[in-house]
């Protein structure tokens, strides 16, 4: 049986540690403002991104790997002889998958497992953390992709967006609900449902009553919630993520509830003070 290499894109959102020691590999997006273009995670980070945004007045365009970064990517490990499986962004919210499956269509059918989250952030980590366990536990690429699949439609997600701003410039909600959401106060609450963002709750008042509600919404699943990993993902929100997992320590026996940074990718839709709690259900 041939070694299993773990692949996934920049917007899994896992840290530099866990990338680091689990030898996870990234094919990052791009980030592109104008006539400039940005490796995700690379030539750019989330801090850039937004004083970029502040400057211009306007979001970038993200864009998916090409076909050839994907190639590339693959092909050293294949010469190697490692089965490779990648876990992929939403095909509903991006083209990545389908410029990984052109990449490995290029090489032997059984070598490439590619496998769509549905998700973003680390609504994909999560996965590929996953992966990273059946791999220690000797699995071929085949076996993981399989219990990976059945994964898919148990991760939670859900997001507190601080500002319409963003989704407003994105061309996702119009002038008047900005000016609204402004005026008003509202916190919508964004969830992951079947690959693709949807708004959940809109949430007037503060910013701590959100995320009370937020929370509140995850404690009320906890019986139903997978304890080996839980995420806490924000974009330049580090004091209401340590809250949340704080409080999220004290209600739930996980065995870890890591906190990690949202990409660039992730930031330029959401925005600065996004916070979300994500995890797979049993």
């Amino acid at each position: 049986m041939r070694d299993v290499k773990i692949f996934t894109d920049s917007t899994s959102d896992l840290t530099p540690e866990i990338i680091l020691d689990n030898h996870i590999s990234l094919v990052p997006l791009y980030v592109n403002f104008e006539d400039k273009s940005f490796k995700d995670g690379i030539d750019i980070n989330t801090t850039t991104l937004y004083e970029i945004v502040k400057a211009k007045g306007k979001l970038p365009k993200t864009a998916a790997a090409s076909p050839s970064d994907f190639y590339t990517a693959f092909k050293s490990y294949i010469d190697e002889g490692k089965d490779i499986i990648f876990i992929s962004l939403s095909s509903k919210l991006s083209s990545n998958l389908q410029n990984a499956a052109i990449a490995a269509s290029e090489f032997d059918k059984d070598r490439i497992e590619l496998v769509d989250s549905l998700n973003l952030s680390t609504g994909i980590g999560l996965l590929v953390m996953k992966a990273v366990d059946y791999a220690k536990e000797g699995l071929d690429v085949h076996e993981i992709a399989g219990r990976i699949r059945e994964l898919v439609p148990k991760v939670k997600t859900a997001f507190i967006i601080d500002t319409l701003e963003y989704l407003y410039k994105g061309g996702r909600c119009n002038a008047l609900q900005n000016f609204l959401g402004n005026v008003l106060k509202i916190r919508p609450v964004v969830q992951v449902v079947n690959g693709s963002m949807i708004l959940a709750q809109k949430i007037r008042g503060k910013r701590k009553k959100a995320l009370s509600i937020m929370l509140q919404n995850v404690l009320k699943d906890k019986e139903n919630i997978q304890l080996d990993r839980i995420t806490v993902t924000h974009s330049m929100s580090d004091e209401d993520a340590k809250y949340l997992k704080k409080e999220l320590e004290k209600a739930i026996p996980a065995k870890e509830i890591l906190i990690t940074n949202a990409g660039c990718v992730v930031s330029s839709h959401c925005g600065p003070n996004t916070v979300g709690i994500l995890y797979i259900s049993k």
